[in-house]
């Protein structure tokens, strides 16, 4: 007979999923109700509400789709683009490749702009390619690129496709409370996000948010949206205003209690609050891992602060160090992918899981299982240097 599973205690500071509060987890535990229950829709309301705070928008289509980011990434294009309509898609890691498959899984092209892994979005470079292609429907690029800790320059992009006549997509998944993001001041038209990374939520939901330049697109398909359970048309008769709703499908009920409990929580503390609490653990950690002998990949000047990307070490297997930080400390960070697999270590500090605790800890225990291996680090320099920048600032 099989037994109860009762999984591990972990300190989660890889690429997502993050440590959650608490209170996110009594959240789950609350009694269910029907999702269309007078009580649920006024939380669906306030939930709403929530997401345009964090998204710093008044956009009315926003909303958690049923489903992880890379739903929330498909219900953008799938609702944007029809066959034949061109895309400008710009990769500097594996989440610009998943909307290059994206845009063509539409029947759309896609015009690629490629930056080296590390690097953000070459500016000037899509200008270039922008003005060769007026007929360009979208301009889609990752905001805040988990493969590799990358941030991109959303104003200047989003400028660009403003004055090219063109939508602006952006990928958030890493971005949403972690770093600065401000969707209408900016001109975003369609962003998506996940509930598991900055935002401290359990995975499976998906936040986006339209502009009205990009929902009368929506409405005005000459085709239907190819995806029945992605089509906003459809979604939004569920997640409209007013106590009316249409049933669309069954909503996860305990998991959006889950992510109204984690937007409170980033509302109590305050959005610029989080962004200045992410900065402020990352450069304490950045202190560590320098003094260390380690490095990283990305340039200060556009590193995320909740995503780092560590350079390995010379002669030392990386998966080797991560299953031991595992074993030993019940401690999770992530392996690199695509170009850089092998070559680093993708260290989170990602919401809830952005503390000094988490940074010290995670300090300490690269540098026992480093010097255990042999590397060639400043053994014990990368917590003191840590703890003299909390001290310090």
């Amino acid at each position: 007979m099989t037994a109860t599973f009762n999984p591990p205690i972990r300190t989660l500071m890889g690429p997502g999923p993050s440590d959650v509060s608490p209170r996110v987890l009594q959240a789950l535990s609350r009694p269910i109700i029907g999702h269309l229950d007078p009580e649920f829709i006024r939380m669906m309301d306030e939930l709403k509400a929530l997401l345009q705070y964090a998204f710093q928008t008044g956009n009315q289509l926003t909303l958690p789709v049923s489903a992880p980011g890379s739903a929330g990434m498909e219900t953008v294009f799938v609702n944007l683009l029809e066959p034949g309509d061109k895309v400008v898609v710009c990769q500097n890691g594996v989440f610009g490749g998943r909307m290059k498959e994206n845009v063509e899984r539409c029947g759309a092209e896609a015009i690629m702009v490629s930056d080296d892994w590390g690097r953000p979005v070459d500016v000037d470079e899509v200008r270039r390619v922008l003005a060769a292609n007026p007929a360009a429907k979208a301009l889609a690029f990752v905001h805040a690129e988990t493969s590799t800790g990358a941030r991109s320059d959303v104003q200047a992009l989003t400028g660009l496709a403003n004055d090219h006549h063109c939508l602006s997509i952006v990928d958030s998944v890493t971005g949403l409370g972690g770093i600065e993001l401000r969707v209408d001041e900016w001109g975003i038209d369609a962003i998506y996000s996940g509930s598991q990374k900055c935002l401290s939520c359990v995975p499976g939901l998906s936040p986006v948010s339209f502009s009205e330049r990009a929902a009368e697109v929506i409405r005005n398909r000459s085709q239907r949206v190819q995806s029945w359970f992605l089509d906003l048309n459809l979604v939004m008769a569920y997640w409209g205003s007013g106590e009316k709703r249409s049933y669309h499908h069954t909503a996860p009920v305990n998991s959006l209690y889950a992510l109204h409990e984690a937007l409170v929580i980033l509302q109590e503390e305050g959005l610029e609050q989080s962004w200045a609490r992410h900065r402020h653990n990352h450069l304490a950690f950045a202190a560590g891992i320098e003094a260390m002998g380690l490095s990283f990949v990305v340039s200060e000047d556009y590193r995320l602060p909740q995503l780092n990307a560590v350079t390995v070490p010379e002669n030392v297997d990386e998966a080797v160090v991560r299953a031991r930080l595992l074993a030993d400390y019940g401690l999770e960070i992530g392996a690199g992918l695509g170009t850089l697999a092998g070559k680093v270590w993708r260290i989170g500090l990602m919401g809830f899981a952005s503390n000094r605790k988490n940074v010290l800890l995670c300090l300490a225990a690269l540098d026992e299982v480093l010097s255990d291996l042999g590397a060639r680090i400043e053994r014990g320099a990368a917590v003191t240097a840590a703890q003299h920048f909390y001290r310090d600032h």
